[in-house]
């Protein structure tokens, strides 16, 4: 699975960094490494809608708030 996630400065304002930082510990603490891909991207396109994250294609927009949710639904019970 890969997970792209947008660090241009408009999701970096959003809170980017947080987001990749979770979700970095997120796929540690599961042990998920050898099968999510995690990468940053710059400006995917939709900056009112960021934090931007594209899973597999689909496109989300994650905040630090949401970001446990999302990794539940949408990475963890699609691996």
């Amino acid at each position: 699975m890969k997970v792209t996630i947008c660090i241009g400065s408009s999701c970096h304002l959003k809170g980017s960094r947080q987001v990749v930082e979770s979700l970095q510990k997120l796929v540690a603490d599961n042990k998920l490494e050898d099968k999510v891909e995690l990468s940053g991207t710059f400006c995917i396109g939709k900056c009112q809608q960021g934090v931007c994250v594209n899973v597999d294609d689909e496109f989300f927009s994650v905040s630090p708030e949401t970001v446990n949710e999302f990794f539940n639904t949408q990475i963890l019970a699609k691996v």
